[in-house]
């Protein structure tokens, strides 16, 4: 039997849903990135129960895991996370964040619309005549992937370069062009199962820092819906008190070499 597509790597339905606003689009499209730069959580790939795109993602960082929370938090749908500790020796730690299954389908659609109307937004080239307002938030929705994979890619970091390992072809493909709205030029370089995305150290690898820049990952498990005044600033909401369970872990799952 085929196995089903992946969340996120299914086409678009027929029926195009409304565009976001843009203030949900760019929540909505940095999750789709976080997601993308993740492999499945090791449960799913356990456990046959689960579905093929069971709506949950594991970060080995925790403050990669935070910002998921922080963004699914403003997108109104909530979540579970499960911090599994592992290791003898040398402990670590994998952040488990689970959907529950009562919003999986609101999980689904708007990471999905997010992930394609951003993409489109991205690749579809400067539009003649666009308003310095959209020119901004196409700015930020390169920044958003970039965050995204400086986060929960894979970093290759060299004195030469700052770079990420990306097993998903599309999302290189965003970096690039993200790289270029922000002004700066990366290289795509194929490797052994993943893509590397680079950029050149000094001025280049600073603009691209500090365009990805946020405020410290919240270190609680759950945010409020944004009002109408936190959106229009852009700040995070306030937190919950729930602690995240602690399970036992297995080992993280290795970054394909390059």
């Amino acid at each position: 039997m085929a196995r089903e597509p992946a969340l996120l790597d299914r086409r678009p339905s027929p029926v195009t849903p409304p565009p976001l606003d843009w203030l949900t689009l760019g929540d909505a499209f940095e999750a789709a990135c976080l997601l993308r730069c993740t492999p499945r959580p090791t449960a799913a790939r356990l456990t046959a129960t689960l579905p093929a795109h069971s709506p949950g993602v594991e970060f080995n960082r925790e403050d990669a895991a935070q910002r998921m929370r922080q963004l699914l938090a403003r997108l109104d749908i909530p979540v579970t996370h499960e911090v599994a500790v592992g290791g003898l020796r040398r402990r670590y730690e994998l952040h488990r964040l689970w959907v529950p299954r009562e919003h999986r389908g609101a999980y689904a659609r708007m990471l999905d619309a997010g992930w394609w109307q951003g993409r489109r937004e991205l690749l579809g080239g400067p539009l003649p005549g666009a308003s310095p307002a959209r020119r901004r938030w196409v700015s930020r929705l390169a920044a958003a992937a970039w965050r995204s994979a400086l986060l929960a890619g894979g970093r290759h970091v060299r004195r030469h370069i700052l770079g990420v390992r990306l097993t998903d072809r599309e999302l290189a493909a965003v970096l690039i062009r993200g790289a270029a709205v922000l002004d700066v030029p990366a290289l795509l370089r194929p490797g052994t199962g993943c893509f590397l995305v680079s950029v050149a150290d000094g001025p280049d690898r600073e603009r691209i820092l500090r365009s990805a820049a946020m405020e410290p990952a919240r270190t609680v498990a759950m945010e409020p819906a944004r009002t109408a005044a936190s959106t229009a600033a852009l700040e995070p909401a306030g937190t919950a008190a729930i602690e995240p369970a602690r399970t036992a872990a297995m080992p993280p799952e290795r970054r394909p070499a390059c």
